[in-house]
């Protein structure tokens, strides 16, 4: 969800082409030092920066990598001072970088993007201008977790554009149905349930659990996207997003994400019967409990509605402790209900 707004009256930025040639390209950047990405995690993300931090590598630094990315082509989907066409065309340069089409520069890419203020997120202006250094340290990791990543961001980015066409001129959304709200959701979380469990059954132990894995995580991306649409529905509002769909009644949605959530339960659960490692059930296992308790109360209290500091770190403490003895949280239990072929 984007953070940025358009001042009244502003008057928008000519478009530009957005795909900057250059035949003196920016100076090869070096990859993330590690404690660079965990401060950027921690500057542009909540859920988050809270999970990956969980995992070990080169788990941590592959997902936090993909976040990141993911945040780029967010910042530039939600870049509200922006027209419809401009977004458009960044999103198609950035798709650009991701294929490694020869004469891009991303230096001079980024420069443009900043020049043009697409956000009033500091954290978000910071990560553009480190586009280099992102694809830099994307080029460094493990080449079929490397894959994984572009395949996955690529296929976001275009979906956004695709979005973004239905947009009007000004750049202003709003989804129509309850099915172009899962369409939607599908692009910007589902494809990141199918990007984790990819890297997730690269351990061989987790391999023959794939079929099983894949079919349920767009599912508990949506979930989790939903919450956020849900949480978020008053601002998004402010800013010109309409994720909620006028004559979709709200406890339609309500009840599609309770649905999607105890999928997520079930898929947490078939990575514990399958021998994930602790690391792996602890990183998805601490979003789906945050989720539900804030679906919870969201349906309670209504939009704006978040769990407390206290709250979260009470669920963090169970997480860990039920990990300790070998065990899944009773609430995870309790939401993934009753095993197949059990009483």
């Amino acid at each position: 969800m984007a953070c940025g707004s358009e001042g009244a009256g502003g008057r928008r930025a000519r478009a530009r082409r957005t795909v900057p040639l250059s035949d003196a390209p920016t100076a090869t950047a070096l990859p993330f030092r590690d404690d660079e990405l965990a401060d950027f995690l921690v500057r542009t993300s909540r859920t988050f920066a809270l999970a990956i931090p969980l995992l070990d590598e080169p788990l941590r630094r592959e997902v936090g990598l993909g976040y990141l990315l993911l945040r780029v082509a967010d910042t530039l989907e939600d870049a509200a001072p922006w027209s419809r066409d401009e977004r458009r065309e960044a999103l198609a340069a950035f798709e650009a970088l991701l294929q490694e089409k020869p004469g891009v520069d991303a230096g001079a890419l980024s420069r443009e993007w900043l020049a043009r203020r697409p956000s009033e997120n500091a954290g978000y202006l910071d990560l553009l201008a480190r586009t280099p250094t992102l694809l830099a340290s994307l080029d460094a990791l493990r080449p079929e977790a490397g894959a994984i990543l572009r395949h996955f961001v690529v296929k976001t980015v275009q979906g956004m554009g695709q979005v973004l066409a239905g947009a009007s001129e000004d750049g202003l959304l709003k989804l129509g149905s309850l099915q172009s709200l899962r369409d939607y959701c599908y692009i910007v979380a589902g494809l990141v349930g199918e990007l984790l469990t990819e890297l997730f059954v690269l351990e061989p132990r987790l391999a023959p659990y794939a079929p099983n894995l894949r079919s349920v995580a767009p599912l508990f991306g949506e979930g989790l996207q939903l919450v956020n649409i849900l949480k978020d529905a008053r601002q998004d509002r402010k800013e010109g997003r309409v994720w909620l769909p006028d004559g979709v009644q709200l406890q339609d949605v309500e009840r599609l994400a309770g649905q999607d959530l105890i999928a997520a339960a079930r898929y947490v659960r078939s990575l514990h019967l399958a021998g994930a490692p602790r690391d792996v059930l602890a990183f998805t296992t601490l979003p789906l409990l945050l989720a539900q308790a804030t679906l919870e109360l969201l349906v309670r209290d209504g939009a704006g509605a978040k769990v407390s500091r206290a709250e979260v770190t009470a669920q963090m403490n169970a997480v860990q402790a039920a990990l300790e003895r070998g065990m899944l949280p009773e609430a995870v239990e309790a939401l993934a209900g009753p095993m197949p072929g059990g009483p």
